[in-house]
């Protein structure tokens, strides 16, 4: 799964990256947890020419639940069942975003408990990744929006610590991921591999990073021995 990542990149970078209109200035997340409004880019709904960047809360909601604390249990889809699942195929025939992100977590099982690690491009650039989002209206107050985050087989590199990861796309799968025309699964098989391994880097971290309320650098600083 993807349960926590980073977005640091500075705002004006990420607008030119992501190739989106406009931003508002963002401030550098260390610690994105679910339940939490982040940053996603979509095609604008009223000009499929243009995209966005706004802020959604993490954990969809579909536009049909009775109840948006589905949402909590909604925080990544599998990328090879989303076209059938009930909660994700509208959302994948009409609402694809990309996730904004420059690094993720990961926990590993051990004897003494669960140890976080750290994992990013080599390069230390921003990514996308593989999203959906929907717009939940049966409220009384303005409408919900909410994302989820595909996950696909892990590579090589971050199936040491889970069995799962994002569905990270290069610039051309974020624009085929984007393009409202592309809508069947056929359209899609290739964006599930897993990212190359020899491109990304991973590291222990301190479990500092479990606690949500810790959005700082300190959550990436690699783990030191007398911490282990």
């Amino acid at each position: 799964m993807c349960g926590r990542y980073t977005l640091s990149t500075p705002s004006d970078l990420l607008a030119d990256l992501m190739e989106v209109q406009s931003t508002t200035e963002l401030s550098a997340r260390y610690n994105i947890a679910p339940t939490q409004e982040a940053p996603i880019v979509r095609v604008a709904e009223l000009s499929s020419a243009n995209r966005e960047l706004t802020l959604l809360k993490w954990g969809l909601v579909p536009f049909w639940a009775k109840d948006p604390a589905i949402g909590n249990r909604m925080i990544n889809a599998r990328a090879e069942t989303v076209a059938e699942k009930p909660s994700f195929r509208t959302s994948f025939k009409k609402r694809r975003c990309v996730v904004p992100a420059d690094g993720f977590y990961e926990w590993q099982k051990t004897g003494a408990g669960k140890q976080p690690y750290f994992f990013r491009l080599r390069d230390r650039q921003p990514f996308g990744m593989a999203g959906l989002w929907d717009r939940w209206e049966k409220g009384d107050g303005q409408p919900l929006e909410t994302f989820t985050i595909l996950t696909t087989q892990p590579n090589e590199l971050v199936a040491m610590a889970h069995h799962r990861m994002p569905v990270i796309l290069s610039p051309t799968q974020a624009d085929l991921w984007l393009d409202p025309a592309a809508d069947t699964e056929a359209d899609f098989d290739a964006l599930w591999n897993p990212y190359p391994a020899a491109a990304m880097e991973g590291f222990p971290v301190s479990t500092y990073v479990n606690n949500p309320a810790n959005d700082t650098p300190r959550c990436i600083e690699p783990l030191r021995v007398s911490e282990g």
